[in-house]
């Protein structure tokens, strides 16, 4: 940096709290909304989408009550619906702006786990993911806790940490072995390279691709979560999860790799021994971030 004045992007409700009075935290139906809920007979839809998919403490909070209540609901599929972007994990504009970065990360870091620990959790219903956008490290963990992850066509993928100086939390020590097996964790963690649609599915890191965009994504996806709650095999399919998911909690509880996660994770918040402070501002402060420009570039090996 030069020096120079700069600033960082941070919800409008952040910017303004204290400032001025009577600015809502919400707005009506007829209005945008960050955070919904509707039902569809028997598939209930949580939609989230916030701005370029960062998700601050307190918006981490307010998706956490809405999975509660739609989890609570006896619905028998949930689907979680992303926005453009569907997540890139922890809001790093409100942290570099908050009066103590660091703890304003770790409270970030521990709400955005709560998410993910509810979606993992749920044993009412089965969860589906629909990712009409890109999503990247916590923001990509949150949609891989979901039992069935459907991808757009075209979508990237970043399910790793390191090039942010960050360990990693949100479960992804659980979440990725289960799905693409401990040699690909690996690979996918240290070479951090973007990973499309169609690799995402030859990998087990989705379950399905879906073309189109839009109206045309969002009723494949609707016909998908309605079959899924209508078949035959809903039953089998839940007790199946309710077994697996004891059997893993048997094995390892849950809260444990959360716990071993938040403890590397806090040395790279408060001892910022990877560079977590120079990463997320160098982040916030570029004008572009490389990017693959397209699925086929920086393939991930896996052969």
């Amino acid at each position: 940096m030069d020096g120079s004045p700069w600033s960082v992007k941070v919800p409008a409700t952040t910017a303004l709290h204290g400032r001025l009075s009577g600015v809502p935290t919400a707005v009506d139906d007829a209005g945008f909304r960050e955070i919904g809920y509707r039902r569809d007979g028997l598939v209930g839809v949580v939609t989230f989408q916030f701005y370029n998919g960062a998700v601050s403490t307190e918006q981490c909070r307010r998706l956490d009550a809405a999975l509660r209540h739609a989890t609570a609901q006896d619905t028998r599929v949930l689907v979680l619906r992303g926005g453009d972007v569907f997540s890139n994990g922890i809001h790093l504009g409100v942290i570099e702006a908050a009066a103590d970065s660091c703890t304003e990360a770790w409270d970030n870091i521990r709400a955005i786990d709560d998410v993910c620990g509810t979606i993992i959790g749920c044993d009412s219903q089965l969860i589906v993911s629909a990712f009409a956008g890109n999503a990247g490290a916590g923001g990509a963990m949150l949609g891989l806790g979901a039992d069935r992850v459907l991808v757009r066509d075209g979508v990237i993928l970043n399910p790793h940490y390191r090039t942010m100086g960050l360990y990693g939390s949100e479960y992804w020590t659980y979440l990725l072995p289960r799905r693409v097996g401990d040699r690909l964790t690996r690979t996918m963690t240290t070479e951090c390279l973007p990973i499309g649609a169609r690799e995402a599915v030859r990998t087990g890191l989705a379950d399905l691709v879906v073309p189109g965009h839009g109206a045309q994504f969002d009723g494949a996806v609707r016909r998908f979560a309605t079959h899924l709650a209508a078949g035959k095999g809903h039953g089998d399919r839940l007790a199946a999860k309710r077994d697996t998911r004891a059997a893993h909690e048997q094995d390892r509880p849950l809260r444990s790799y959360r716990r071993a996660e938040l403890d590397q994770t806090r040395l790279d918040i408060f001892a910022d021994r990877n560079g977590f402070a120079q990463a997320r501002r160098r982040f916030l402060t570029s004008s572009a971030i490389p990017a693959a420009r397209s699925a086929d570039e920086g393939r991930l090996r896996i052969g």
